[in-house]
């Protein structure tokens, strides 16, 4: 890609773990954060904790709903996972859902109705197909008790369905990236612009 910004490919096994892997990992952070720390619900987010940094990946947290706008210190040599559109739901949140094939169904319902996806870093568009789609298989996580949606806290089961884009460690400096997609009702809105600035 031009710009200096390369993307893994669906087939490849980012660092050695599946993308299904990487995206599960991803939706426990995002899930098991308390609310009063979470990236998503605070703006600007909590000094820290504006994403999830390991040994080798940086995760960007998603925005539930609406426009946010970002700037977000990481330190180089680290691969980046974010979504431009996702969905979860857990027996927790809908304690209707009896089996993980219906879990699955409903996520993979509400995905399907997305019809715009678009994605750009420094400028340059990335297309956004089947091809960045990545659903999960059910996984086990724990709500914590002030979580983003306000359900009981305690264990429970989830999976997760959506768009996704994972980069190649960045080169230092400042990359913009602009997340969009929308449900075909126009209910389902969201954009993210964030100012990702990688340190030496």
């Amino acid at each position: 890609m031009r710009s200096g910004v390369e993307i893994y490919n669906k087939d490849e096994q980012p660092l050695g773990k599946s993308w299904e892997e990487w995206t599960t990992e991803w939706w426990r952070w995002f899930l098991s954060t308390p609310k009063s720390r979470h990236p998503s619900c605070n703006d600007p987010p909590p000094e820290g904790i504006e994403c999830y940094r390991d040994s080798s990946v940086i995760f960007l947290a998603a925005t539930p709903m609406g426009k946010i706008r970002r700037r977000i210190f990481v330190p180089a040599n680290k691969a980046v996972l974010f979504p431009v559109i996702n969905f979860t739901i857990s027996y927790s949140e809908d304690p209707a859902l009896k089996t993980d094939a219906e879990m699955i169904g409903r996520a993979k319902l509400n995905i399907d109705d997305i019809v715009k996806k678009e994605a750009n870093i420094d400028g340059i568009g990335i297309a956004i197909s089947e091809n960045n789609r990545v659903r999960t298989p059910p996984f086990d996580f724990t709500f914590p008790k002030d979580n983003i949606y306000g359900v009981r806290e305690g264990p429970t089961r989830g999976v997760g369905d959506g768009f996704w884009i994972f980069v190649k460690p960045l080169r230092r400096g400042s990359h913009k990236i602009r997340t969009y997609g929308s449900c075909l009702s126009g209910r389902v809105e969201i954009e993210a612009n964030v100012d990702l600035v990688v340190q030496s």
